[in-house]
Protein backbone atom coordinates (compact mmCIF):
# COMPACT_ATOMS: atom_id res chain seq x y z
CA UNK A 1 0.00 0.00 0.00
CA UNK A 2 2.52 2.61 0.79
CA UNK A 3 5.82 3.83 -0.79
CA UNK A 4 8.51 4.50 2.02
CA UNK A 5 11.72 6.64 2.26
CA UNK A 6 14.20 5.96 4.96
CA UNK A 7 17.17 8.66 5.90
CA UNK A 8 21.08 7.28 5.18
CA UNK A 9 23.84 8.83 6.60
CA UNK A 10 23.99 10.28 10.76
CA UNK A 11 20.33 9.27 10.96
CA UNK A 12 19.78 5.97 9.66
CA UNK A 13 21.08 3.96 12.41
CA UNK A 14 18.61 5.39 15.16
CA UNK A 15 16.16 5.66 12.55
CA UNK A 16 16.59 1.77 11.95
CA UNK A 17 16.41 1.50 15.89
CA UNK A 18 13.11 2.86 16.31
CA UNK A 19 11.73 1.39 13.88
CA UNK A 20 12.69 -1.97 15.11
CA UNK A 21 11.17 -0.54 18.78
CA UNK A 22 7.73 -0.30 16.78
CA UNK A 23 8.10 -4.29 15.73
CA UNK A 24 8.52 -2.61 12.17
CA UNK A 25 12.05 -4.02 11.77
CA UNK A 26 13.63 -2.94 8.32
CA UNK A 27 15.04 -5.83 6.82
CA UNK A 28 17.91 -5.35 3.97
CA UNK A 29 20.51 -7.34 2.57
CA UNK A 30 23.35 -5.86 3.54
CA UNK A 31 24.30 -2.09 5.08
CA UNK A 32 25.06 -0.57 1.83
CA UNK A 33 21.53 -1.94 0.15
CA UNK A 34 19.34 1.29 -0.49
CA UNK A 35 16.40 -1.03 -1.17
CA UNK A 36 14.77 -2.99 1.92
CA UNK A 37 11.41 -4.32 3.09
CA UNK A 38 9.16 -4.65 6.07
CA UNK A 39 7.00 -7.35 6.73
CA UNK A 40 4.12 -5.16 7.51
CA UNK A 41 1.12 -5.52 5.23
CA UNK A 42 0.97 -1.82 5.49
CA UNK A 43 4.67 -1.37 3.47
CA UNK A 44 5.19 -2.53 0.00
CA UNK A 45 8.42 -0.98 -0.86
CA UNK A 46 11.08 0.59 1.27
CA UNK A 47 14.27 2.48 0.52
CA UNK A 48 17.22 4.06 2.17
CA UNK A 49 18.34 7.25 0.48
CA UNK A 50 19.81 10.75 1.81
CA UNK A 51 17.54 12.78 3.93
CA UNK A 52 18.11 15.66 1.73
CA UNK A 53 16.30 14.51 -1.54
CA UNK A 54 13.24 13.15 1.15
CA UNK A 55 11.25 16.34 1.05
CA UNK A 56 11.21 16.12 -2.88
CA UNK A 57 10.74 12.62 -3.39
CA UNK A 58 7.92 12.55 -1.12
CA UNK A 59 6.38 15.53 -2.63
CA UNK A 60 6.90 14.50 -6.36
CA UNK A 61 4.88 11.27 -5.41
CA UNK A 62 7.58 9.17 -6.32
CA UNK A 63 7.16 7.83 -2.50
CA UNK A 64 4.40 8.70 0.34
CA UNK A 65 5.61 8.61 3.25
CA UNK A 66 9.37 9.34 4.02
CA UNK A 67 11.44 10.38 7.22
CA UNK A 68 13.62 13.38 6.96
CA UNK A 69 14.50 16.53 8.96
CA UNK A 70 13.06 19.82 9.12
CA UNK A 71 15.68 21.86 7.90
CA UNK A 72 15.76 19.05 4.57
CA UNK A 73 12.25 19.94 4.22
CA UNK A 74 12.49 23.78 4.59
CA UNK A 75 15.73 23.65 2.51
CA UNK A 76 14.22 22.33 -0.26
CA UNK A 77 10.68 23.71 0.01
CA UNK A 78 9.14 20.56 -0.57
CA UNK A 79 5.00 20.91 -0.29
CA UNK A 80 4.55 17.58 1.98
CA UNK A 81 2.26 17.05 4.76
CA UNK A 82 3.98 16.34 7.98
CA UNK A 83 2.03 13.54 9.95
CA UNK A 84 3.97 14.30 13.51
CA UNK A 85 7.56 14.95 14.83
CA UNK A 86 9.65 12.38 15.86
CA UNK A 87 12.09 13.89 19.02
CA UNK A 88 15.08 11.88 18.00
CA UNK A 89 18.26 12.79 16.34
CA UNK A 90 21.58 11.50 15.47
CA UNK A 91 22.88 11.28 18.91
CA UNK A 92 20.29 12.93 21.14
CA UNK A 93 16.39 13.15 21.94
CA UNK A 94 17.22 16.92 21.93
CA UNK A 95 16.47 19.02 18.39
CA UNK A 96 19.39 19.67 16.23
CA UNK A 97 19.96 23.24 14.99
CA UNK A 98 20.90 25.20 12.19
CA UNK A 99 23.22 28.04 13.30
CA UNK A 100 24.80 31.19 11.62
CA UNK A 101 28.49 31.18 13.41
CA UNK A 102 31.58 32.99 12.86
CA UNK A 103 35.75 33.05 13.51
CA UNK A 104 35.32 33.70 17.76
CA UNK A 105 37.49 36.59 16.96
CA UNK A 106 35.32 38.62 14.87
CA UNK A 107 33.41 41.46 15.87
CA UNK A 108 30.18 40.63 14.42
CA UNK A 109 27.63 39.71 16.59
CA UNK A 110 24.25 39.20 14.99
CA UNK A 111 23.19 38.56 11.36
CA UNK A 112 22.52 42.24 11.09
CA UNK A 113 26.06 42.78 11.61
CA UNK A 114 27.74 40.94 8.45
CA UNK A 115 28.94 43.09 5.75
CA UNK A 116 27.06 43.37 2.19
CA UNK A 117 29.12 40.57 -0.13
CA UNK A 118 30.07 38.79 3.13
CA UNK A 119 30.73 34.85 2.07
CA UNK A 120 28.87 32.08 4.26
CA UNK A 121 29.68 28.68 3.46
CA UNK A 122 26.50 26.26 3.53
CA UNK A 123 24.92 23.02 3.05
CA UNK A 124 21.42 24.68 3.10
CA UNK A 125 22.29 27.40 0.21
CA UNK A 126 18.17 27.99 0.13
CA UNK A 127 17.82 28.52 3.49
CA UNK A 128 20.71 30.13 4.54
CA UNK A 129 20.38 32.96 1.52
CA UNK A 130 16.64 33.53 2.92
CA UNK A 131 17.21 34.24 6.22
CA UNK A 132 20.10 36.59 5.64
CA UNK A 133 18.20 38.61 3.10
CA UNK A 134 15.19 38.86 5.84
CA UNK A 135 17.66 40.77 7.66
CA UNK A 136 18.76 42.73 5.19
CA UNK A 137 22.49 40.81 4.49
CA UNK A 138 23.45 41.01 0.52
CA UNK A 139 25.56 37.63 1.04
CA UNK A 140 27.42 35.37 -1.10
CA UNK A 141 26.49 32.11 -0.12
CA UNK A 142 28.36 29.18 -1.15
CA UNK A 143 27.17 25.86 -1.08
CA UNK A 144 29.90 23.51 1.10
CA UNK A 145 30.02 19.37 0.54
CA UNK A 146 31.32 19.01 4.26
CA UNK A 147 34.26 20.27 6.78
CA UNK A 148 32.02 23.20 6.64
CA UNK A 149 33.70 24.79 9.81
CA UNK A 150 36.97 24.51 8.26
CA UNK A 151 36.54 27.32 5.94
CA UNK A 152 36.55 30.16 8.10
CA UNK A 153 38.56 32.54 7.54
CA UNK A 154 40.35 31.78 4.18
CA UNK A 155 37.23 30.46 2.19
CA UNK A 156 34.05 32.02 4.15
CA UNK A 157 33.71 34.48 6.35
CA UNK A 158 30.62 32.73 8.49
CA UNK A 159 29.18 29.49 8.14
CA UNK A 160 25.74 27.84 8.55
CA UNK A 161 26.03 24.45 10.00
CA UNK A 162 24.21 21.76 12.19
CA UNK A 163 25.04 21.13 16.02
CA UNK A 164 23.39 19.59 18.46
CA UNK A 165 25.42 20.59 21.62
CA UNK A 166 27.58 23.87 20.46
CA UNK A 167 30.08 21.09 21.07
CA UNK A 168 31.40 21.10 17.60
CA UNK A 169 31.19 24.71 16.40
CA UNK A 170 33.69 26.01 19.66
CA UNK A 171 36.19 22.99 19.12
CA UNK A 172 36.75 24.76 15.94
CA UNK A 173 36.97 28.06 17.19
CA UNK A 174 33.40 29.47 16.04
CA UNK A 175 31.28 31.38 17.70
CA UNK A 176 27.23 31.45 17.41
CA UNK A 177 25.26 34.47 16.63
CA UNK A 178 22.33 33.30 15.86
CA UNK A 179 19.97 30.08 15.60
CA UNK A 180 18.09 30.11 11.90
CA UNK A 181 16.13 26.93 12.78
CA UNK A 182 15.39 24.16 15.44
CA UNK A 183 15.00 20.77 13.38
CA UNK A 184 13.27 17.85 14.38
CA UNK A 185 12.70 14.69 12.73
CA UNK A 186 9.59 14.26 10.97
CA UNK A 187 7.46 11.64 9.26
CA UNK A 188 6.59 13.55 6.12
CA UNK A 189 3.63 12.45 3.64
CA UNK A 190 2.61 13.32 -0.06
CA UNK A 191 -0.66 15.00 -0.47
CA UNK A 192 -2.27 13.20 -2.93
CA UNK A 193 -1.68 9.86 -0.58
CA UNK A 194 -3.25 11.50 2.29
CA UNK A 195 -5.78 12.15 0.30
CA UNK A 196 -6.76 8.18 -0.08
CA UNK A 197 -8.53 7.38 2.88
CA UNK A 198 -7.31 4.08 2.89
CA UNK A 199 -3.05 4.98 3.04
CA UNK A 200 -3.70 8.10 5.34
CA UNK A 201 -5.24 5.49 7.97
CA UNK A 202 -2.30 3.00 7.58
CA UNK A 203 -0.04 5.97 7.57
CA UNK A 204 -1.79 7.16 10.96
CA UNK A 205 -1.11 3.70 12.57
CA UNK A 206 2.91 3.53 11.58
CA UNK A 207 2.82 7.23 13.10
CA UNK A 208 0.95 5.76 16.30
CA UNK A 209 3.89 2.74 16.30
CA UNK A 210 6.50 4.84 15.95
CA UNK A 211 5.36 7.54 18.66
CA UNK A 212 4.68 4.68 21.03
CA UNK A 213 8.25 3.43 21.03
CA UNK A 214 9.73 7.02 21.71
CA UNK A 215 7.67 7.57 24.66
CA UNK A 216 8.24 3.85 25.93
CA UNK A 217 12.26 4.38 25.86
CA UNK A 218 12.35 7.24 28.64
CA UNK A 219 9.64 5.19 30.52
CA UNK A 220 9.23 1.94 32.72
CA UNK A 221 6.29 -0.22 34.54
CA UNK A 222 7.04 -0.31 38.24
CA UNK A 223 4.78 -3.36 39.91
CA UNK A 224 4.69 -3.87 43.25
CA UNK A 225 2.84 -5.56 46.44
CA UNK A 226 2.25 -3.16 49.31
CA UNK A 227 -0.17 -3.85 52.71
CA UNK A 228 -3.37 -2.08 53.47
CA UNK A 229 -1.83 0.14 56.11
CA UNK A 230 1.19 1.23 53.64
CA UNK A 231 -0.89 2.10 50.63
CA UNK A 232 -1.67 5.57 50.97
CA UNK A 233 2.01 5.54 51.73
CA UNK A 234 2.68 4.58 48.96
CA UNK A 235 0.26 6.10 46.28
CA UNK A 236 1.70 9.53 47.67
CA UNK A 237 4.60 9.37 46.57
CA UNK A 238 4.06 7.25 42.89
CA UNK A 239 3.73 9.12 39.60
CA UNK A 240 1.46 7.60 36.95
CA UNK A 241 0.46 8.98 33.25
CA UNK A 242 -3.28 8.91 34.81
CA UNK A 243 -3.32 7.32 38.34
CA UNK A 244 -1.65 4.16 39.56
CA UNK A 245 -3.84 0.36 38.97
CA UNK A 246 -4.53 -0.90 42.03
CA UNK A 247 -5.36 -4.32 42.86
CA UNK A 248 -6.61 -6.27 45.99
CA UNK A 249 -4.79 -9.24 46.52
CA UNK A 250 -6.18 -12.81 47.34
CA UNK A 251 -6.78 -13.14 51.12
CA UNK A 252 -5.12 -10.60 53.26
CA UNK A 253 -2.19 -9.93 50.56
CA UNK A 254 -2.77 -6.38 50.59
CA UNK A 255 -2.59 -4.88 47.09
CA UNK A 256 -0.83 -4.98 44.12
CA UNK A 257 0.16 -1.58 42.62
CA UNK A 258 1.37 -0.90 39.25
CA UNK A 259 2.36 2.48 37.51
CA UNK A 260 4.15 3.79 34.72
CA UNK A 261 7.14 6.21 35.62
CA UNK A 262 10.12 7.95 34.07
CA UNK A 263 13.26 6.13 33.52
CA UNK A 264 14.80 9.34 35.02
CA UNK A 265 13.36 8.71 38.60
CA UNK A 266 13.63 4.96 39.11
CA UNK A 267 16.79 5.47 41.27
CA UNK A 268 15.38 7.43 43.60
CA UNK A 269 11.62 5.97 43.58
CA UNK A 270 12.52 2.40 44.39
CA UNK A 271 13.95 3.17 47.47
CA UNK A 272 11.62 5.46 48.67
CA UNK A 273 8.95 2.63 48.03
CA UNK A 274 10.77 0.51 49.77
CA UNK A 275 10.56 2.81 53.12
CA UNK A 276 7.18 3.47 52.50
CA UNK A 277 6.80 -0.53 52.89
CA UNK A 278 6.44 -1.70 49.40
CA UNK A 279 7.59 -5.50 48.84
CA UNK A 280 8.11 -7.32 46.23
CA UNK A 281 9.08 -3.97 43.84
CA UNK A 282 9.48 -4.84 39.66
CA UNK A 283 11.09 -3.05 37.09
CA UNK A 284 9.93 -3.90 33.67
CA UNK A 285 11.22 -2.60 30.13
CA UNK A 286 8.32 -1.63 27.85
CA UNK A 287 8.33 -1.34 24.17
CA UNK A 288 5.44 0.93 23.61
CA UNK A 289 3.07 3.41 25.03
CA UNK A 290 0.49 3.80 22.36
CA UNK A 291 -2.31 6.27 23.74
Amino acid sequence: MLRLVLPKGSLERPTLELFAAADLAVQRGSDVDYRASVDDPRLDEVRILRPQEIPVYVAEGIFDIGVTGRDWIEETGADVVSLGVLPYSKATTRPIKVVLAVDDTSPWSSPADLPAGVRVSTEYPNLTARYLAGHGVQADVRLSHGATEAKIPDIADAVVEITETGRAIRAAGLRIVATILESYTELVANRDAVADPAKAHAMRQIMKLLQGALEARGNVLVKLNVADADLEKVIDVLPSMRSPTVAKLFGDGGYAVETVVAKSTINVLIPELKDRGATDILEIALQKIVH
